[in-house]
């Protein structure tokens, strides 16, 4: 009986390839041909589902036109039956009055017909939109557009400017601020089509997304459509329909038949071929010393399936060099790649689970590299069981906004800064921290022990989120008077947004090598070298600009020159921010590193801050202001970190929104240079720089530190060797992102100057006299 069963088993386990070929090929060719039915369809039908997207934005236009009007006249119903010489007479009275018949307003203000008040306020009280809609519907051609202002989080509001009296010449002005969720409603309630629709609020010189809804994929039209009686319009994302074939319904149509004849003929083939009978192998007995085995024995034997092999983590060779103090950076395809990305992103992933932290966004600059290295990383970091967020190629201090707009409190930013081409690197945020010295050399720890998690399950989600970085400032930022800048982004990631930032706050912008290009090909796209800003300076003298604006590899550095030609140094930039930031913040810490001038500590106290030096280094400076609660913050180098109205990150895009706020408010009206020479200057040098081997730079310092005499110097070693006389002072130290010395000297006088260098040179050369100084 088990001798006939075995046998069947056998029969039964025989393939017959002439009836499973026919079968594979006519339903592969069946699905090949309903698929091109499906795209044949879709080629058809691209037109009319474009055409349907328009039709809903063009209902969502009229339908927010009709909004705003039904608000506009609701509100100028009541305002019409009184008289504008009593309402004045007494404004806060008039104003309380008209709220009981406007009970939806959320807020009702009057103000006479020049204005006056609204001229002398101040506006970071009482708002620089707010006064910037007041003012223009003075010079409105008709009746004066209705804009949004947002108080944060979702308050956000409908305002209104109505003039009481003759529309030409009014006698009185009234400020209406309404609920803004009826336009939402009414824009949430048309459907898409298929596509997105987005709701703006801007003009030609730059706007913003207020909010969308639709499929996230749909590629965005470049205009929108105005919404009238406003400044808001309805843009319009078109589907991107998934067609993979030549866009050509005829050849589509004839794949078609071609795929479902071909299919239906080889199974009636196969149908054919199963009608013919077939004869039956000849029954082959098992041999005796098989069937006498006991079944018992048989059962016991071990089958022939291979066991799993236990997983295997495997060890990635990474160079040490590479885990640098605040940051990881080295060169693609020699010390950097995607095998050490793929090991990093497991890394972050081990040490945020011990944290118990489970998503993280991820973004990168605007390099060659960069795609490669940051998928690397994600799928490293999923593979650690950590939840991805992709902001795509953003500047880095977008990427620190996504980790607070999100709520994750982690980061990556794959980028090489300010450094050539062929580098790249990561700027690491766990937990709200930047990583740096010893938590850096505990990522490398863990890959070299191989204390790796590889069998997550992490998601990935990509996320524009910088439409809401650019709204975030633009709503809190406004310069008071229309500034001309040029903006040199030196081909780097931060010209696909800074020029939008800076317009939006009310500058006009020429953009310089503001498209994005990782081999930088018009200059190095570094602010701190003075040779990087030579095409800038030509460009705000040609074109007349009031001020020129440079920024580095990834945008958390900024750079400023005047009309002149004249450099404005980074701890000169710094003094103007103290000033304003202590004007609101009165005895607020404002920290600066080593390599800043002696004047700064000075003009600190002068505002009534608190002064502190500290190390060079992006995670140094913010691990500090955690510490101290510092206010501000300003690096040489041109990071600048604002903890009053923004995140504490060092961010040049916002850096530079500041500075324009405050050149373009000065209450005297004085131009940029003028307001530049308000700032204390010594006789000094930019940032020199000595290029050594990778690591020598570091053994260097070392022995400069055991051998190095400068006599009667205070000296200062929190970072480097920084000697101060008391008219001027030197600094050395090791660059912690490039293979090279950073020296930088300031006095009073040239002669000074000149006796401080020279004491360095001696000293350098006592430890290494081929050393090539750069002065």
């Amino acid at each position: 009986m088990a001798l006939n069963i075995a046998k069947e088993r056998l029969r039964n386990l025989q393939i017959d390839w002439n009836d499973l070929l026919p079968l594979a090929g006519g339903t592969l060719l069946l699905l090949l041909g309903l698929f091109c039915a499906w795209q044949t369809w879709l080629i058809a039908d691209e037109g009319n589902a474009i055409e349907r997207v328009h039709i809903a934005q063009n209902e969502a236009v009229q339908a927010m036109s009709d909004e705003v009007a039904r608000q506009r006249g609701t509100v100028e119903k009541v305002l019409a039956g009184v008289d504008p010489a009593t309402l004045m007479s007494d404004p806060a009275q008039s104003a309380a009055a008209l709220r009981q018949q406007l009970p939806q307003a959320k807020k009702l203000e009057l103000y006479s017909g020049d204005l006056n008040e609204v001229l002398k306020a101040n506006y970071r009280e009482f708002g620089y939109a707010k006064a910037a809609q007041l003012m223009a519907a003075q010079s409105a051609e008709g009746v004066p557009l209705a804009q949004s202002v947002s108080y944060g989080g979702d308050d956000r509001r409908l305002s209104l400017v109505i003039p009481l009296g003759p529309p030409q010449q009014a006698q009185a002005w009234a400020w209406v601020e309404l609920p803004f969720a009826p336009l939402r409603q009414r824009f949430d309630a048309i459907s898409p089509a298929g596509g997105r629709l987005e709701f703006r609020q801007g003009d030609e010189h730059g706007n913003v997304q207020l909010f969308s809804h639709g499929a996230a994929s749909a590629e965005a039209e470049a205009t929108s459509k105005p919404v009238a009686g406003s400044v808001f319009s309805v843009g319009a994302g078109l589907p991107g329909a998934f067609i993979v074939l030549p866009r050509s319904w005829l050849l589509s149509g004839l794949l078609t038949l071609l795929g479902l004849g071909g299919g239906s003929y080889l199974l009636w083939l196969r149908l054919r071929w199963r009608e013919v009978p077939t004869v039956e192998p000849e029954e082959v007995a098992l041999p005796e010393r098989i069937e006498n085995v006991p079944a018992l024995t048989r059962a016991a034997r071990p089958s022939a399936a291979p066991s799993p092999a236990p997983p295997v983590t495997a060890t990635v060779n990474v160079d040490p060099s590479i885990f640098r103090a605040y940051d990881v950076r080295g060169v693609v395809g020699k010390t950097l790649n995607k095998e050490v990305a793929h090991a990093l992103g497991q890394s972050i992933g081990a040490l945020m689970n011990e944290k118990g932290l489970r998503e993280i966004v991820v973004g990168r600059d605007g390099r060659l590299s960069g795609p490669e290295l940051a998928g690397a990383l994600a799928d490293g970091l999923r593979a650690a069981g950590i939840d991805v967020i992709d902001v795509g190629a953003v500047p880095t201090p977008v990427i620190y906004y996504a980790a607070y707009r999100f709520n994750t409190g982690c980061g990556v930013a794959v980028t090489g800064s300010h450094n050539p081409p062929d580098y790249n690197g990561f700027k690491i945020v766990v937990g709200g921290q930047t990583l740096s010295e010893g938590a850096i050399q505990d990522l490398y720890q863990r890959i070299a022990s191989g204390a790796l998690a590889s069998d997550g399950r992490g998601s990935l989600r990509q996320v524009d989120v910088a439409p809401d970085y650019i709204e975030k400032i633009v709503s809190d930022v406004l310069a008071e008077r229309r500034l001309k800048i040029v903006v040199d982004c030196g081909n780097g990631i931060p010209g696909a947004i800074a020029p939008q930032v800076l317009e939006g706050v009310g500058c006009e912008v020429i953009p310089l090598y503001c498209d994005v290009d990782g081999t930088f090909p018009n200059h190095h796209p570094d602010p701190s070298d003075p040779h990087n800003l030579e095409d800038l300076i030509l460009s705000v003298k040609r074109t007349g600009a009031d001020l020129g604006i440079a920024f580095d590899g990834d945008g958390d550095r900024l750079g400023v020159v005047t009309r002149s030609g004249e450099i404005i140094y980074p701890d000169r930039l710094l003094m103007l921010f103290a000033r304003d930031v202590l004007s609101r913040q009165p005895g607020a810490t404002v920290i600066y590193d080593v390599k800043c001038t002696s004047h700064l500590k000075g003009q600190i106290l002068d505002a009534g801050g608190s002064p502190l030096m500290w190390r060079t280094g992006h995670s140094l400076i913010k691990a500090k202001m955690r510490e101290t609660g510092a206010e501000l913050a300003g690096e040489m180098s041109g990071h600048f970190f604002f903890k009053e109205r923004w995140y504490g990150f060092d961010d040049g895009i916002y850096a530079a929104a500041r500075l324009l706020e405050i050149l373009a408010g000065d209450l005297q009206g004085r131009s940029p240079e003028e307001i530049f020479t308000t700032l204390p200057k010594s006789v000094s040098t930019p940032e020199l720089k000595i290029e050594l081997a990778e690591g020598e730079h570091y053994r260097f310092m070392d022995k400069l530190r055991q051998q190095a005499n400068f006599d009667d110097a205070t000296l200062i070693t929190i970072d480097g060797l920084r000697a101060d006389w008391p008219d001027g002072w030197g600094l050395v130290r090791a660059s912690n992102t490039t293979p090279v010395l950073v020296l930088r000297f300031e006095a009073d006088d040239a002669a000074a100057l000149k006796r401080i260098q020279l004491i360095f040179r001696k000293q350098l050369l006592a430890v290494d006299f081929k050393l090539k100084l750069p002065y």
